[in-house]
C-alpha cells in the first residue's frame, strides 16, 4: 500500500487509478482502473469512483455514493449521503449505451446533499448548493441554492455554505454578506460574483 494515502483493508483499489496525497479511503469502497483521486480527499464506505473519474483536491465523498463514467468533480465539492449520479439519458437493461455516456461537470466548492439525483449532462456551477432529495435535470448556476423535484432555484449561498440576503445599496447594486465570513457578495443579471477586498 501506498504510503502518501490511506486505504482501509476492506477497500479495493485498482491498478491503473491515480490517487493523491493525504486522501483517505474508507470501508467497502473500490476505485477503478482509470479514476483519478485529487489530494487530501477524503472516501466515505461503500463509495464507487468509476473509470474515468476525476475527483479535484479535498473532495468529500459521503458513504453509499457512485461516482459513475462521465462525471467530473472540480476541487473542495461535497457528495452528500447516498446522493446519485447519472450517465446515461435513456438506460435500457437489453440496449448497451456505453458510447452514449453524457457527461457532468461539478464546479469548485459545490455541495450535493443526501439523496439528490443528478441527471446526466447537467453541470453544477461552483459553490453551487443542491439540497437533500433533490432531483438536478439542468444545469445549476454558480452559487445557487436549488430545491425540490425537479430541482427549483430558491436563493444563493455563500463559499462557506450561508444563505444570502441581497439589499440593494444607494448606488443601486445588489450586495449581501455572508454572516459567517464576512465576505461580500454583488448580484447582477442573475449572476453572483464575490466582491474581492
Amino acid at each position: 500500500m501506498d504510503e502518501k494515502y490511506f486505504v482501509h483493508p476492506t477497500a479495493v483499489i485498482d491498478e491503473g487509478c491515480s490517487i493523491g496525497e493525504g486522501t483517505k479511503i474508507w470501508h467497502f469502497s473500490h476505485i477503478m482502473s482509470g479514476a483519478v483521486v485529487g489530494e487530501g480527499c477524503n472516501i466515505g464506505q461503500n463509495v464507487v469512483i468509476s473509470p474515468g473519474v476525476t475527483l479535484g483536491k479535498n473532495c468529500k465523498v459521503q458513504n453509499n455514493v457512485s461516482v459513475y463514467t462521465g462525471v467530473s468533480c472540480a476541487d473542495d465539492v461535497f457528495l452528500g449521503p447516498s446522493c446519485v449520479f447519472t450517465n446515461v439519458i435513456n438506460p435500457r437493461s437489453a440496449v448497451n449505451r456505453k458510447n452514449a455516456y453524457k457527461e457532468t461537470f461539478v464546479g469548485k466548492g459545490a455541495t450535493i446533499g443526501a439523496n439528490a439525483t443528478i441527471v446526466c449532462g447537467n453541470n453544477i456551477g461552483e459553490y453551487a448548493f443542491i439540497g437533500a432529495g433533490c432531483v438536478v435535470t439542468k444545469d445549476i448556476l454558480p452559487y445557487a441554492l436549488v430545491v425540490g423535484n425537479p430541482s427549483r432555484q430558491i436563493g444563493w449561498m455563500s463559499r462557506y455554505g450561508c444563505r444570502l440576503n441581497f439589499k440593494k445599496e444607494k448606488d443601486g447594486s445588489m450586495i449581501a454578506v455572508c454572516p459567517e465570513s464576512g465576505e461580500r457578495y454583488r448580484l447582477y443579471n442573475n449572476t453572483v460574483y464575490k466582491i474581492e477586498e
